[in-house]
């Protein structure tokens, strides 16, 4: 088995007691949390290994760290091959500062992007900038006029929108 899908298998197990999973997800935060706060340190260091030689260097057991890579994967500048992944693959942490703050924001995991290290990465009106900009990424907003129940319908048919396409709306 893939190292990836062993940790999907541990981490995403829906027949795990709740709560042990729970206490799993927990000690696995603060762990990410000490090697996000290592890696902010010296953004622009380029961190390379393979998955057992930044396990060791980070003080982690290779399924946390399966776990850190598969996390940080879309933050990458180069996308690791996390899905063939075993303990001597080679891996890079080179990430990109900006998506690494947005994919934060957007895992709501605040425990990472107010990292104080991001302080000395970004001030704060970039950081509320990227904030932002991630947050509205994710918001639906509707182009042009709402169609009315009695309007005519947009397809075009001349009927009403409440018995064209409209139906069960």
């Amino acid at each position: 088995m893939a190292l990836l899908q062993e940790w999907q298998s541990i981490a995403y197990n829906e027949k795990a007691d709740k709560v042990q999973l729970q206490q799993f997800w927990q000690r696995y935060f603060e762990l990410e949390k000490g090697v996000y706060e290592k890696l902010l340190e010296n953004p622009d260091q380029v961190v390379e290994g393979t998955v057992k030689e930044l396990a060791d260097k980070f003080n982690l057991e290779i399924m946390a760290m399966v776990g850190f890579l598969d996390g940080i994967n879309e933050s990458l500048i180069e996308p690791n091959p996390i899905d063939e992944m075993e303990e001597d693959t080679p891996v890079s942490l080179a990430f990109d500062k900006e998506k690494l703050y947005m994919n934060m924001v957007d895992a709501r995991a605040d425990w990472l992007y107010n990292l104080p290290q991001w302080n000395n990465i970004f001030d704060e009106k970039t950081k509320k900038e990227l904030y932002k900009r991630q947050k509205d990424s994710g918001t639906f907003r509707r182009e042009g006029k709402k169609i009315g129940r009695n309007d005519p319908c947009p397809c075009g048919s001349g009927k009403k929108y409440k018995h064209c396409c409209g139906k069960g709306a």
